[in-house]
């Protein structure tokens, strides 16, 4: 394997760590009770927003700056990306587990390529279509877990992080066209801080910086810095060096991740349906993110 692209693995497998890390120390965020769903969109707003709109004007230059007429569409993006994706997110993981948050985030190949199906940007096969359904099954699935604590009080995060993940895909499909004129650090850059006029709705008076114990400052602050800029950063330079429908693969890693390190440092437990759902979503995934016969068309490339 060429040095460029053993880089681009290693970058990629790092990202998946620091994603599948994201719900845990939400978790332990969220259970000082200082930090909201909605400030701590705020933080990794503002600090993705800074951080890498620097690297990007560093790495690209003029380049990095979007054409005017894109900037409608950029606006999109950002609402879709980051403002309700996040939103959506952060607040199914306070009504649900870090082990559950892992394997929804596993739903994002299935719809993006539901969607970029729809409009023509991807080919759509049974084959395909019976991955969706396998996965959308073993989604549903945990509603009936074993565990009657998650069948009811977590029903509501479950369905806002399978919402989550359907904005992201929809902001994969529609962002996909502007990376043929914008370098992928630069999109994801600009998708960060035309989410800034969003911060004063979400703020709603809510201190931002409240008085919560050492603990959940340090995993708000693992949270803006790892998943929030460095994963980006790093996926970024990754889908320059790989077909960015590798990352599709990857995501099997996410939730055995969360789920080790939920088990032993959460205390969550890992149920019988858990891993039926989890199954039924790896084998859905893995129907949908095939690789396609050479007369196929290559399937979506898309970041996570």
């Amino acid at each position: 394997m060429p040095p460029k692209i053993e880089r681009g693995h290693v970058a990629l497998a790092v990202v998946q760590v620091l994603f599948a890390l994201f719900p845990v120390f939400g978790k332990v965020a969220f259970d000082s009770g200082a930090f909201t769903p909605f400030t701590m969109t705020v933080w990794r707003i503002a600090f993705g927003s800074v951080s890498l709109l620097a690297v990007a004007l560093l790495v690209h230059g003029r380049r990095a700056i979007p054409r005017l007429a894109d900037v409608p569409v950029l606006f999109l993006c950002s609402f879709l990306g980051v403002t309700a994706n996040m939103i959506l997110y952060l607040e199914g993981l306070t009504r649900s587990t870090a082990t559950n948050a892992g394997l929804m985030m596993c739903l994002i190949p299935v719809f993006t390529f539901v969607i970029a199906s729809a409009v023509r940007q991807e080919t759509f096969h049974a084959t395909r279509a019976l991955g969706v359904v396998v996965a959308l099954a073993g989604a549903a699935a945990l509603r009936w877990n074993d565990d009657p604590d998650l069948a009811g009080a977590h029903a509501l995060g479950n369905l806002l992080m399978v919402m989550n993940t359907l904005s992201y895909s929809i902001y994969l499909v529609v962002s996909r066209p502007l990376l043929k004129r914008i370098p992928p650090l630069a999109l994801i850059a600009w998708v960060f801080v035309l989410a800034l006029p969003f911060v004063p709705f979400l703020v709603r008076g809510a201190p931002l910086v409240p008085d919560a114990p050492a603990r959940a400052w340090w995993a708000l602050a693992f949270i803006v810095v790892f998943p929030t800029s460095v994963a980006y950063l790093l996926n970024a330079w990754a889908l320059q060096r790989l077909r960015a429908s590798t990352t599709a693969m990857y995501v099997y890693v996410q939730p055995l991740i969360t789920g080790v390190v939920s088990r032993y440092w959460l205390g969550e437990k890992l149920t019988r349906g858990t891993l039926v759902a989890g199954s039924c979503i790896f084998a859905g995934i893995w129907l949908v993110a095939r690789r396609p016969r050479a007369d196929e068309p290559a399937p979506l490339e898309a970041g996570g």
